[in-house]
């Protein structure tokens, strides 16, 4: 009883968490410059610049005059307030808006062409990283101090002291044949082929593998070593502990202390991590993506940003800010599955 007392709390804080979220983003991009209004502006002006000359009355003229039918356009002549109040409520928090740079384009329809890729990326990156590093930390909790330990150790620090943007450099070099005398094997951009929609179904699996595997490594790259470490240090201070030692005194074997007892507990750590797969299936790796140049939801949020188009960025914003309330509550669900002794004491 307690404990669904707590997630009921926990689910109703997500509701003036979100406000609080989409309030302040909501309020900076009103206020920043360089919005829609400023930008259709500069364009009016070269224009009339180049027609008229740079300072002329019409040049001024008309500056003055459409920049109010601008506002009016755009919704900048009502109060701040009441502009939230339609972006929330009106335009289903925002995904109803037109984008500023895609023209005949809502925010939802932008979504929806680059959910599917991001879907696929960042679920594949997410899934392979928890696949390999958790058997991998484990095995080097096992083996602690031996050979094995020590080469694994080495590699999985290697990978983490390289920033994802210079290993995705290098790959790009030695196997996308971008630079001579290397391997020509892999694509070099893009989440697939061009006749990707008249391939076979095997020819469309090895087609997203080639244009996947580059990228997927170095999202992976990022989270090997502290998820492989943590799950390593989480298992030896589970079998450090008294209760093990209890275990083996009452005739239990090492077998059954480690993989009865022992990694249930060192689960608990790596669950953390379990309430991120909502936010990693949508929004996928913005470095990642850019420099693959995969048309994802990270790529999209960052060409919004710098577009300053608002629209789609706050449309973003907003489902991704749900999905990371609602990981954040499933992270703690997650430890409730592993360890059914954890008890939430109310605040």
């Amino acid at each position: 009883m307690e404990r669904l007392e707590y997630f009921i709390r926990r689910l109703l804080l997500i509701v003036p968490t979100f406000l609080g979220i989409t309030i302040i983003c909501f309020a900076l991009t009103q206020f920043v410059p360089g919005g829609p209004v400023e930008q259709l502006m500069l364009q009016m002006r070269r224009i009339g610049g180049a027609e008229s000359g740079p300072g002329s009355p019409a040049t001024a003229a008309v500056s003055a005059e459409y920049r109010q039918q601008l506002e009016k356009h755009f919704g900048f002549d009502r109060p701040l307030w009441e502009r939230y109040w339609h972006w929330l409520v009106r335009d289903r928090l925002g995904l109803r808006m037109e984008s500023y740079k895609f023209p005949n384009k809502t925010a939802l329809q932008l979504i929806q062409d680059r959910l599917p890729v991001s879907l696929v990326f960042g679920l594949t990156g997410f899934l392979l990283s928890y696949l390999i590093c958790i058997p991998l930390g484990i095995a080097k909790a096992l083996r602690h101090g031996d050979a094995f330990d020590l080469f694994s150790s080495l590699l999985v620090f290697v990978g983490y002291a390289i920033p994802p943007i210079a290993l995705g450099m290098v790959l790009r070099m030695f196997f996308c044949g971008t630079v001579d005398d290397f391997w020509d094997v892999f694509p070099v951009s893009g989440f697939h082929a061009d006749n990707f929609a008249t391939m076979s179904l095997g020819e469309q699996s090895a087609d997203l593998f080639m244009h996947m595997a580059l990228p997927v490594l170095c999202y992976m790259a990022g989270n090997f070593a502290v998820l492989t470490v943590l799950m390593k240090n989480s298992l030896l201070d589970q079998i450090g502990s008294d209760y093990i030692r209890t275990v083996l005194a009452k005739g239990g074997t090492a077998r059954r202390a480690v993989w009865g007892h022992a990694l249930r507990n060192s689960l608990i750590p790596i669950a953390t991590g379990f309430g991120g797969i909502m936010t990693v299936m949508f929004a996928g790796s913005v470095v990642i993506e850019q420099m693959f140049e995969i048309p994802g939801m990270g790529r999209l949020g960052l060409e919004a940003i710098v577009g300053r188009d608002y629209a789609v960025f706050m449309g973003t914003l907003s489902i991704t800010s749900v999905l990371t309330l609602v990981g954040n509550l499933l992270s703690d669900f997650c430890y409730v599955l592993i360890d059914p002794r954890i008890n939430f004491q109310k605040q």
